[in-house]
């Protein structure tokens, strides 16, 4: 049984595809974690993370494949198992990807067909890298039969960035300069993680995308935020190909 606080992406995915995000609501851990934090390197108590993970397992065909995330571009076949990345790829059903966040971006994708998953972990480093172009590249499919979903992120009304931080993703792109705004303070700018995404995942060859525009650090009633409060929690967003049932 899956809580009714998660939230199932809207999305046109095939029939052989499931999704979720999790979000802070249940669980055990105490604040500044309450409640349902799943990242064990955030200072938690891990028995609380374990229960937590414990009560996700029960509502997916197996243990997630959980990655140790660094903000680069590495992507990884989840059916190898856990790995120092911060994309995966499935073909197996029953193999759930999954991808840990508190204000960066999670993009899940598939296939039309419903034969490929994939879950990245996309912050401004890794989208500015080519996260979601290795993705999609990993996936081996065509990529304009390739869906799209981007979950809960900081907003466009909180992602405060620096210079560096803009001319990184307009050198790499001169388009990318619509996806920011003056910020208040001099110097600053207002980046829209959502609309990047988009670009780069259209570069790439993707039309069909989806969601956006979820913001956590508005959200601390369902979603944790590290650019909000800190010492947090993360919650998960997972994709997997369901296992044939017959």
């Amino acid at each position: 049984m899956m809580p009714s606080s998660w939230w199932v992406p809207d999305w046109p995915a095939p029939p052989a595809v499931r999704a979720l995000v999790t979000t802070r609501r249940g669980g055990v851990s105490e604040a500044p974690w309450d409640g349902f934090n799943l990242g064990m390197h955030v200072g938690d108590d891990p028995v609380a993370v374990i229960e937590n993970r414990r009560c996700l397992r029960a509502a997916l065909p197996a243990e997630p494949v959980w990655l140790e995330q660094v903000h680069g571009i590495e992507v990884v076949r989840a059916e190898r198992g856990s790995a120092r990345a911060d994309a995966s790829v499935a073909r197996e059903p029953g193999t759930v990807c999954a991808i840990m966040t508190a204000d960066c971006l999670p993009v899940l994708l598939c296939d039309t067909g419903g034969t490929v998953v994939a879950a990245a972990h996309a912050g401004w480093r890794g989208l500015v890298d080519g996260v979601l172009e290795n993705t999609v590249r990993t996936m081996a499919v065509r990529a304009d039969c390739v869906v799209a979903w981007l979950g809960p992120a900081i907003g466009p009304e909180a992602f405060e960035v620096g210079e560096e931080v803009r001319e990184r993703f307009v050198t790499a792109d001169p388009g990318a300069a619509g996806a920011f705004r003056p910020a208040e303070k001099t110097g600053k700018w207002m980046g829209d993680l959502f609309a990047l995404a988009r670009q780069r995942l259209e570069r790439a060859g993707v039309t069909m995308i989806h969601g956006g525009g979820q913001c956590t650090v508005s959200d601390p009633e369902r979603f944790y935020s590290y650019r909000r409060d800190g010492v947090t929690g993360r919650f998960a967003s997972l994709i997997w190909l369901e296992k044939d049932s017959g």
